[in-house]
């Protein structure tokens, strides 16, 4: 049943790029975030992805122990979360609570510009894994029809 391994690797590129989404949207929420329960700004978080390959040498053991064809999955998964550690923007501003001595406040390394170009491309990957799901689902009715 190799459009079900199909199905997996489509949903999970939908997950990846979902998350990614969300992490995006956490960064533009904050981007005026001064003060964190940790201390200082916001911190920009990005995701990182990898590949998702269930082909390891255990599973290559397991295949042709059982006198199986090896199934290399595949797929994408979300590997972690991480903080971006650029500086932060320093704008002057010494009535803010937050300035620092010399009237100086840290703001978060937010680039709504950047953000929104990353909001863009995970879209983009976000639809490209829809319509590769809408022509799975043609392709199994397909092979549904021919097999009444």
């Amino acid at each position: 049943m190799a459009f079900l391994s199909s199905v997996n690797v489509v949903g999970s590129g939908l997950t990846a790029q979902q998350q990614r989404l969300d992490v995006i949207s956490e960064n533009v929420t904050n981007i005026n975030t001064t003060r964190t329960e940790g201390g200082g700004p916001y911190r920009r978080k990005m995701v990182v992805l990898e590949e998702e390959n269930s082909n390891s040498p255990f599973r290559q053991a397991l295949d042709k122990a059982m006198g199986r064809r090896s199934s290399a999955e595949g797929g994408v998964r979300v590997a972690e979360i991480v903080e971006d550690e650029s500086d932060f923007k320093l704008s002057y501003d010494p009535e803010n609570p937050d300035a620092n001595e010399d009237g100086y406040v840290e703001l978060p390394n937010v680039d709504l510009v950047k953000e929104i170009s990353d909001a863009m491309a995970a879209n983009q990957a976000y639809s490209a894994n829809v319509t590769a799901f809408n022509v799975l689902k043609q392709v199994i009715a397909k092979g549904l029809e021919i097999a009444q």
